[in-house]
């Protein structure tokens, strides 16, 4: 009863993080294929213009949650579809496949980075030079598009050379296409050109400055575009908008990819596999190997510091270790330390200074590196407790009853360890006998925390 009250102990913030992390995930406001936002019923034949937020690192997710909804928008016959857009940028094929489906959609698409304070940095200025109608809200910026390494360095070389060169190339076509400035886009990528919404509407970078949903589609009514190849007029005058967002699963896949989302799936499953080795139990092992499958499922969108990931499994070493060494605490106090410079460095700095830089919340680090020490505090005293015969929930007696069969591990001589009841025990004999490891021996009664212990017989 006491190792199951103990694993119980162990698995219950686990579980209860993790709930509350998939709760609010999936339950993050999805009623739906579509929630009105603009009115709470809408008549037959009123226009619609769909609005799809696009908030965040620029993933796969995301891409294929653009395709669907534009897809979606045009068998709806809407007038027209509005991506929302405040994103620090992301991966390069996640953006050339949302660039593919803006360019080929089968209806007009507007991007509107918003709301004041949003930006369009990086992966995000190509989206939107890539919009039938580009438009921004004040307060917001674009640019800062040059390409960097995985890991947020500048790519080096011939190698940096093709790349830099590729996108300077794919975003001219894009702003060509559009009848943008294509100097602009460019100087935005080779040199990292950064311009708040009334420099890039002065630049011709975009088309217009819009502060809310309604000034977007009185902007866009009457406007004429191209739409696949084809001259097509805008008409929404008294559209309702209509908020498209992310299904339960595709919400759960893109949170991931927020920086500090990952850290914390990270450091949950590294503490679920921690207690699994602790107090085995399968749980806490499953839960926390899904835990660190899904951060790293964001951390392929992200630039990670290898670095910082050995500092917290090097922290976690130190807390397992501090279960079976007598250290006086000073394992804890290493592995607190290597945890929160993990958590710190964990995402590296990006090599160009214009680029957007990703990290951890540093109120996330000090709430996890206290959390942490706390628990591990606590995990520690319980143990101390139970191998001293302390009262556990109201349990009294012997750990290791009498007659319990332990098999040696080494030499009594005369004392040594024993392994009883799924834990090691320090042991002696009664008769001072020295059994050899692999033995086999009865438990005659516990002293304290060493067992007293008699060879037993082959009868036995």
């Amino acid at each position: 009863m006491p190792r199951r009250i103990a694993r119980f102990a162990l698995a219950a913030p686990l579980l209860l993080g993790l709930f509350g992390f998939v709760a609010s995930a999936c339950g993050g406001g999805w009623t739906g294929p579509a929630v009105a936002t603009g009115a709470a019923t809408q008549a037959a034949g009123t226009a619609r213009v769909v609005v799809l937020p696009a908030t965040g690192i620029v993933d796969s997710v995301m891409a294929g949650y653009l395709a669907e909804g534009i897809a979606g928008a045009a068998r709806d016959r809407a007038a027209a579809a509005v991506i929302r857009l405040n994103t620090p940028g992301g991966s390069l094929d996640a953006t050339s496949r949302i660039v593919s489906t803006l360019l080929e959609a089968p209806l007009p698409v507007i991007v509107w980075v918003a709301p004041s304070g949003a930006r369009a940095a990086s992966a995000g200025t190509f989206i939107t030079l890539a919009a039938n109608v580009a438009l921004m809200a004040p307060g917001t910026n674009i640019g800062a598009a040059t390409p960097v390494g995985g890991q947020g360095e500048d790519i080096p070389g011939a190698l940096g050379q093709k790349v830099l060169n590729d996108s300077v190339a794919s975003i001219r076509s894009i702003a060509e296409t559009r009848g943008r400035n294509a100097d602009w886009a460019e100087q935005a990528v080779r040199n990292a050109k950064s311009s708040p919404a009334s420099e890039a509407l002065a630049q011709h970078a975009i088309d217009g400055i819009a502060g809310s949903i309604e000034s977007v589609i009185a902007f866009v009514d009457g406007r004429t575009t191209t739409v696949r190849g084809q001259p097509t007029t805008i008409h929404m005058a008294g559209a309702v908008p209509v908020e498209l967002e992310m299904n339960p699963a595709q919400s759960l896949l893109h949170l991931v990819s927020d920086p500090n989302i990952a850290f914390v799936l990270f450091t949950l499953g590294f503490y679920g596999l921690l207690f699994e080795l602790s107090s085995p139990n399968f749980v806490t092992g499953i839960l926390g190997g899904i835990a660190i499958v899904l951060a790293f499922v964001g951390f392929g969108s992200l630039p990670l510091n290898v670095a910082g990931v050995l500092l917290i499994v090097l922290a976690v070493i130190l807390f397992i270790l501090e279960h079976t060494v007598v250290s006086h605490g000073l394992l804890t106090i290493g592995g607190i330390a290597c945890f929160a410079l993990g958590a710190s460095a964990l995402y590296t700095a990006p090599g160009n200074p214009a680029a957007p830089a990703i990290s951890v919340d540093p109120r996330i680090i000090v709430g996890l590196t206290a959390a942490t020490a706390a628990y591990v505090l606590f995990v520690l005293s319980v143990v101390v407790r139970w191998r001293r015969g302390a009262l556990l929930i109201g349990t009294t007696g012997p750990l290791v009853p009498a007659g319990t069969v332990a098999k040696v591990r080494t030499t009594l001589r005369p004392l040594g360890v024993v392994y009883a009841s799924g834990e090691e025990w320090t042991a002696r004999t009664e008769d001072g006998s020295s059994p050899e490891p692999g033995a086999s021996v009865r438990v005659l009664r516990q002293d304290g925390l060493t067992l007293v212990v008699e060879p037993t017989t082959p009868s036995d």
